[in-house]
């Protein structure tokens, strides 16, 4: 047997083990359990969630847990089936006749749609999980348009960061060092463009139906000194029922933006938390500093995932038929090691995105004075995404980039008992 068959095979063997040990665990965390000390508190699903929703959650937060466990290796399965398979050696050989200016955009495109094709399963299985239980509303057509759109975004942000990393590798020098100038400008363009480009491309924006509310969180915003003329609507309930709001995008790309699911599912007071909540994120520059830990970052994985990738072209290289740190060969070794740089960083970049979250939780009873309205739009978007109230560790650590609900109606419980309130 051929060793890549071999190879092929063993790797196949441990995902099928290591899918079935996800699946031990996912299964036999008990979901929805909350301390004693919790129990018939409004941090208790079993005081707002009704016995068949306690089921319904139970049933389906393993199986997307186990969905998400699963396909982080599924990913990196793929990417290594293209090199030790032969795959990318073969479809540099067969591009060979062609100019680079042809050449480089279909190979990039190659590895993106065998790439977009194999993980497509998961996605289907997720999507239909979430549909049989309510929460997702998009129609077949309309989640194959967002798929698509997602796709060549993709692309084209593939093949315009891979033709200058592969230009850069090409040169000699601080190559690793030049790689992280230029990710610097480019972090923050993305981060103006998305509110303004890439969002409308899935949804339709529009200003808020209702100007008296729109009136009330602009005072809000201003009573936070956040520079807003208007408060955005999007229309997510022909694809969800799940709420959402947030603040996007840096100077003048900036959007206050509510799901009109959110509107239509929320009180006032509700409603203005969430918001508040938001604006949290702008007055404590929480994008500002998302931006800088990107950037940050991005110099971590380019010097740890530089070393690794020229170890492994020693190590594997002439196997794979990469013929130098520049041969377009290599594509799918490079995605590989993001994509694992990427799950390793989770446990530390979700640890930050839920002291951020909890900070701004935190402010939003600060600016308003109140818990009014907190724990009831905790408790409703549980609810309808049937949330595990208190995943387990695992999941938290993996998964989860906000707190549990529990933690956050905990936390409103005690904002509000500190100021005499009642939590509702």
């Amino acid at each position: 047997m051929p060793a890549h068959t071999r190879f092929k095979k063993r790797w196949l063997l441990l995902l099928l083990v290591y899918a079935m040990a996800a699946a031990a665990y996912v299964w036999y965390t008990s979901p929805n359990n909350v301390p004693a000390a919790y129990k018939g508190t409004p941090a208790d699903p079993e005081t707002y969630f009704t016995p068949q929703q306690l089921k319904d959650s139970e049933k389906l937060n393993p199986i997307r847990n186990w969905i998400f466990f699963t396909s982080v290796p599924w990913e990196w399965l793929i990417y290594l089936l293209m090199l030790s398979a032969g795959w990318a050696k073969s479809w540099r050989h067969a591009l060979g006749g062609l100019p680079l200016i042809l050449r480089f955009p279909l190979f990039v495109l190659l590895v993106d749609v065998v790439s977009f094709v194999l993980y497509l399963p998961l996605q289907i299985f997720s999507y239909a999980l979430s549909k049989s239980y309510g929460i997702t509303t998009q129609p077949v057509p309309g989640w194959i348009r967002d798929k698509l759109v997602a796709f060549g975004i993709g692309y084209l942000t593939m093949l315009a960061v891979s033709a200058v990393a592969f230009w850069i590798l090409s040169r000699r020098g601080r190559w690793w060092l030049k790689l992280w100038l230029i990710s610097v400008p480019f972090t923050v363009f993305m981060m103006y463009v998305e509110p303004v480009v890439i969002d409308p491309l899935y949804n339709n924006f529009t200003t808020l139906s209702d100007p008296q509310l729109e009136r009330k969180i602009l005072d809000l915003a201003a009573k936070a000194d956040i520079p807003a003329d208007h408060v955005y609507e999007v229309d997510m309930s022909k694809k969800t029922n799940a709420i959402n709001a947030y603040v996007t995008g840096i100077g003048p790309s900036l959007r206050i933006v509510l799901w009109d699911t959110t509107l239509k599912q929320l009180t006032e007071p509700e409603i203005l938390h969430i918001m508040a909540h938001e604006m949290g994120h702008y007055v404590m520059h929480h994008l500002e500093w998302s931006a800088v830990g990107a950037v940050g970052s991005s110099l971590a994985v380019i010097c740890i995932g530089g070393a690794i990738y020229v170890w492994s072209l020693r190590r594997w290289g002439e196997a794979w038929g990469i013929r130098g740190r520049s041969d377009v060969t290599a594509l799918p070794l490079l995605l590989l090691i993001l994509a694992v740089l990427s799950v390793v960083s989770l446990p530390v970049s979700n640890a930050v995105s839920r002291s951020a979250e909890s900070s701004a939780d935190a402010y939003a009873m600060r600016l308003l004075n109140s818990a009014e309205g907190s724990v009831s739009m905790q408790q409703k978007t549980g609810v309808i995404t049937l949330s595990d109230v208190n995943p387990p560790l695992l999941v938290r650590w993996f998964r989860d980039d906000h707190p549990s609900d529990m933690e956050r109606i905990v936390a409103a419980m005690k904002f509000a008992a500190s100021h005499g309130q009642k939590a509702d």
